[in-house]
């Protein structure tokens, strides 16, 4: 039982039509490449089109800004905030994790609540005079 092998009738054996995959190996029994053709190859269109896009990149995002800024502005302010938020509450946690300084900061609030209530809250003068006070301060804020 001979096992014989053909080659299948329609290789094409010429070397003007292709060029053999292997230089070295000759040409016996080796399958040929087809001829390069002139289209462009497709990563070249490929590239073609990312260099456009990138060239008309400005313009495109100037025009979303333009089209979208008043939003644009609020998400960035929101995220600002959100950001500053958070390094706030690290900082504090960084300083309640300092033995003393906690307490220290309680005894400070606790004196200055005791002073407020007793130079402001007390008298009723004194009381006019912070709300007069207060008054000014939110009409130098807000506007008259």
């Amino acid at each position: 039982m001979e096992t014989e092998q053909k080659q299948p009738e329609s290789l094409n054996t010429e070397v003007s039509q292709g060029t053999i995959a292997l230089s070295s190996a000759g040409q016996s029994n080796l399958p040929l490449l087809p001829p390069a053709t002139a289209t462009t190859p497709e990563w070249q269109q490929i590239t073609n089109q990312v260099t456009d896009f990138l060239a008309e990149l400005p313009e495109y995002l100037g025009s979303f800004y333009q089209q979208y800024s008043r939003s644009i502005l609020t998400v960035l302010l929101i995220l600002a905030a959100l950001v500053t938020l958070k390094v706030v509450l690290a900082l504090l946690g960084a300083i309640n994790g300092i033995p003393l300084l906690a307490p220290l900061f309680e005894l400070i609030g606790l004196s200055y609540s005791t002073w407020f209530t007793f130079r402001y809250l007390i008298k009723s003068s004194t009381r006019q005079e912070l709300t007069a006070e207060i008054r000014t301060l939110k009409s130098q804020v807000f506007g008259e």
